[in-house]
């Protein structure tokens, strides 16, 4: 019997860098999380230290190793899955960043996009060329501000000097000893830079917000051979298969495949993807068209519409560290059944923004409806709630947008856990949902690229018989409850926005 081998995906998020041990039965056998510091310098603004998601990353993927007695014979290839849309910029002689990557949350470069997109006819063009929607969360305006605001940064990028990479880009960069200056399609197709249509970075972009084109990344598939490790703080060798963003490699963990299967991650934020297959789908409805990563020797580019929700588990997060409700996540369910309803109160977590449908970003975020009998566990499950409402918006537009119903979503991310939000989300979408017993899909959606890329596993039907039963949730609450619900849920998002 030959040896055991593994792949091991690195997920790079927002908030931890983790690294996880799969086995050829997409089984995830081991994991190890690092988390690392979130900077905020000033109101909306948002920042990481590279070294910091460096650092956090080798250290998760050194632990594994060494925890799990593993050897480089042990490894078929390492996937990357990342935070998308987060900016970085570097000194392409020493690999010094030149500033704190700009996260995707920041908003200080929303005057950029104001300034530069403001007119519609210009709007229209970067989403006819992007897919995207023109907005401070994408990666263009993310460099721009990076070029005018580091001292000397412009004259630099000019010489040539500078390299601009998403987190995926940067890790690659940092495995291979600097070898490798490399990005895919998925993440490319996040920077508002990239022509999804052509399949390349796009000069009349880059001319409109003045990024030389000498610091962008070769863009590769998501699934091939990107560089093998270099670095001398981890096995050197190791072959790198994937790259590829978090909301689509959680996609492709899903086993979402074909042109209308569809997924929402609970993560941070909330994500919502639908396979469209190789046609890509105009949004009237405030939602954005993005590359899906594909299997190698997949014919054309294939492509999904994304809803993006920027406060979901950042909402219960701060439940926990801001306003000390609860001591953990894991509290949140058992508050929410200890009452009947919410008592009437609403949160609209729009703390940087309303994202998809509505893409507001001046909106705030706000408590509806409180009175002097709104306890603790009604605050909690108004929580769990908004998360359940903000995704019902979504998959209204994306369902308006698609011209067909979804008949069955696909869960993970953190807060999938929740059953009880779980049925609640069921009951107010009217749908099945369907939960995997292992939620870690974007892990195991980098896993299974990089496995792809080498022939570890043999193409996407043997993945599909991998996934192991699921646990489902059927609609079971009164319709007429669910209209008055939303009733009060879209109330209270009039009155959140900033346009009143």
């Amino acid at each position: 019997m030959g040896k055991t081998r593994y792949v091991i995906a690195l997920d790079q998020g927002t908030t931890s860098s983790r690294a996880v041990l799969v086995n050829r039965r997409g089984r995830i056998v081991a994991s190890v999380s690092r988390p690392f510091r979130q900077i905020y310098p000033k109101p909306g603004w948002v920042e990481h230290d590279p070294t910091d998601i460096l650092s956090s990353q080798l250290g998760a993927l050194t632990e594994l190793l060494v925890s799990n007695d593993l050897t480089p014979s042990d490894v078929e290839c390492i996937g990357i899955a990342n935070q998308r849309e987060t900016t970085l910029v570097w000194d392409r002689a020493t690999g010094r960043p030149v500033c704190n990557a700009l996260v995707w949350q920041c908003r200080r470069t929303a005057p950029i996009i104001e300034r530069l997109c403001g007119d519609e006819r210009v709007a229209a063009d970067v989403r006819a060329r992007t897919g995207l929607i023109p907005d401070a969360y994408f990666s263009a305006s993310k460099i721009a501000w990076i070029l005018d605001n580091v001292p000397g940064a412009r004259e630099r990028a000019r010489a040539g000097e500078l390299a601009f990479g998403t987190v995926d880009s940067w890790l690659a960069w940092s495995l291979t000893g600097g070898r490798a200056h490399v990005t895919d399609v998925t993440n490319a197709s996040r920077t508002m830079l990239y022509n999804i249509h052509e399949g390349r970075w796009d000069q009349t972009l880059l001319d409109l917000f003045d990024i030389p084109s000498s610091m962008m990344p070769e863009v590769l598939p998501t699934s091939c051979v990107f560089g093998a490790t270099a670095n001398p703080s981890i096995p050197l060798g190791l072959p790198i298969c994937s790259l590829v963003g978090d909301q689509q490699a959680a996609l492709f963990g899903q086993c979402c495949f074909d042109a209308g299967q569809a997924k929402n991650t609970y993560g941070t934020g909330c994500f919502f993807l639908l396979h469209t297959g190789t046609t890509p789908c105009v949004s009237s409805h405030n939602l954005v068209t993005t590359i899906a990563a594909s299997a190698p020797g997949t014919r054309g580019t294939e492509y999904a519409l994304e809803g993006s929700v920027f406060v979901a588990g950042a909402l219960i997060q701060w439940l926990r560290d801001e306003l000390g409700l609860i001591g953990s996540a894991q509290e949140t369910e058992e508050l929410a059944r200890s009452v009947e309803d919410t008592g009437g109160v609403y949160i609209v977590p729009a703390f940087t923004g309303l994202g998809a449908p509505w893409w507001d970003p001046d909106a705030r975020g706000t408590i509806q409806g409180i009175t002097r009998g709104t306890s603790r566990a009604h605050i909690v499950r108004a929580a769990l709630e908004a998360l359940a409402y903000q995704m019902s918006d979504m998959c209204a537009a994306v369902q308006a947008d698609a011209g067909r119903p979804i008949e069955v979503l696909n869960v993970d991310g953190g807060a999938s856990a929740n059953d009880f939000l779980m049925q609640f989300q069921s009951d107010i979408l009217g749908i099945e949902l369907r939960r995997p017993r292992c939620v870690e899909s974007t892990a195991l959606g980098a896993a299974y690229l990089a496995g792809l890329a080498t022939g570890f596993w043999g193409g996407t039907d043997e993945l599909r018989d991998l996934r192991d039963d699921d646990d489902v949730f059927l609609p079971r609450m009164d319709e007429g409850r669910v209209r008055k619900l939303l009733a009060g849920w879209a109330e209270a998002v009039r009155r959140t926005r900033s346009d009143l």
